[in-house]
C-alpha cells in the first residue's frame, strides 16, 4: 500500500512553553513537498509549496479557520 501523504518533523527546543521554541512540520504528498507549518507558543506560520514568505496565524485566528473547514 503506497502512502500518500508523508510528514517531517523537527523541533528547535524540546520545552515548547520556552521562548523561540518551535516544532517544524513539513507535509509530503506523494513525496512531494506540498507546505510547512512552524508551531510555537504563540502562533503557527504556513508556507504553502513553493512559497518563500510565511502566513502567521494566532492561535484564535487558526481555531476559527479550523471550525469553518470542519463544520462550514
Amino acid at each position: 500500500m503506497h502512502r500518500k501523504h508523508e510528514v517531517l518533523a523537527g523541533i528547535d527546543n524540546i520545552e515548547l512553553a520556552r521562548a523561540k521554541s518551535s516544532l517544524h512540520l513539513t507535509i509530503l504528498a506523494d513525496g512531494v513537498k506540498i507546505g510547512q507549518i512552524e508551531i510555537g507558543q504563540g502562533s503557527l506560520f504556513w508556507w504553502g509549496k513553493n512559497r518563500k514568505k510565511s502566513k502567521r496565524l494566532d492561535w484564535s485566528k487558526f481555531a476559527d479557520k479550523m471550525n469553518e473547514l470542519a463544520y462550514g
